[in-house]
């Protein structure tokens, strides 16, 4: 079981279900709302139990973004399109016992790092 919450403690989600593409997101977006580079994996929407006062913001045409309202944590990434939906691996409590499997969107990264880990990127 994963269970995690935002800074504040008003949002609290939970799954027991296997997360799925563990990556690293370096796109315009998530580095402009997170400050930096966000890290997510993916399950089913039905499996992820959220409790708490989510805000979303219709971030695209595609997909929408949830956050806290109160302390303004990150929380969630939905496409409008798919069953399933990100949640940010920052917000777990405790351990993860998870592997980052790659990096996304990198054509957008900042140019202020580099990616050096050898893991696979992919352009968008």
């Amino acid at each position: 079981m994963l269970k995690g919450s935002c800074l504040c403690g008003n949002i609290q989600f939970e799954t027991s279900a296997k997360p799925n593409g563990i990556s690293m997101c370096h796109c315009g977006q998530c580095r402009k709302q997170s400050g930096g580079i966000w890290s997510s994996a993916y399950v089913p929407e039905r499996d992820l139990t959220i409790t708490g006062d989510v805000s979303w913001y219709a971030a695209s045409p595609t997909a929408k973004r949830g956050f806290c309202a109160f302390c303004g944590s990150f929380l969630f990434w939905k496409a409008h399109d798919e069953d399933t939906i990100s949640f940010s691996l920052g917000a777990i409590d405790g351990p993860t016992g998870l592997k980052l499997e790659k990096h996304i969107f990198v054509a957008d990264k900042g140019d202020y790092y580099d990616i050096t880990d050898g893991l696979p990127q992919s352009a968008q």
